[in-house]
């Protein structure tokens, strides 16, 4: 029985013979309705969902309704920047003496890191001034992708170190700062 906030209400049933020629009764899946009328919400560190369906809805229940509105995103803690899998981006300089930079032996020491999914160097050209007096500025990070439910940034920084590079600030890639749509109510 489907409750009165249920995204399965009214319950659409679907029969189909299993391999031993029983026909149980299932749920169809629920297309996504289309939105119109939406806004757009700033997420802030902290929001939870069944919050921010109160203060749109003044019911907490369906909060789902939101999440339909955001197909980007795979469950309803990435929309909110709550995913246990976050993104981060660590700035850094050159080893000492100002050499290139041997990357092999950070991205092992990342890779040894329970918790750590993956890392990668992400190199970035800036071209600075005007016509024959351009120079190039060069940007080098480490976009580590972990589970912060496994380690931090503190362990992270500390294997970056440890292989002679400095860090700067790291930088997450999470969702609050950025704007979610709030479809109408009333939908499902």
């Amino acid at each position: 029985m489907s409750g009165r906030h249920s995204r399965y209400r009214p319950p659409a049933a679907a029969a189909a013979p299993d391999a031993r020629g029983r026909t149980p009764t299932a749920t169809e899946l629920r297309p996504l309705p289309p939105v119109t009328g939406q806004f757009l919400h700033t997420v802030a560190e902290g929001e939870r969902l069944d919050q921010l369906a109160y203060r749109y809805y003044e019911e907490p229940l369906v909060w789902w309704q939101i999440c339909d509105a955001n197909p980007g995103f795979l469950s309803p803690l990435a929309l909110l920047g709550q995913e246990a899998f976050v993104s981060v981006r660590f700035p850094v300089g050159l080893p000492a003496g100002g050499q290139l930079p041997e990357w092999q032996p950070v991205l092992r020491a990342l890779a040894g890191i329970s918790g750590v999914e993956r890392a990668a160097v992400q190199e970035d050209i800036e071209y600075v001034g005007n016509g024959p007096q351009v120079q190039e500025r060069f940007s080098r990070a480490l976009l580590v992708t972990y589970n912060r439910q496994c380690t931090g940034t503190e362990a992270l920084i500390g294997a970056i170190t440890a292989a002679g590079f400095s860090v700067g600030p790291p930088a997450a890639s999470g969702q609050p700062g950025r704007p979610i749509i709030i479809p109408p109510p009333g939908r499902g």
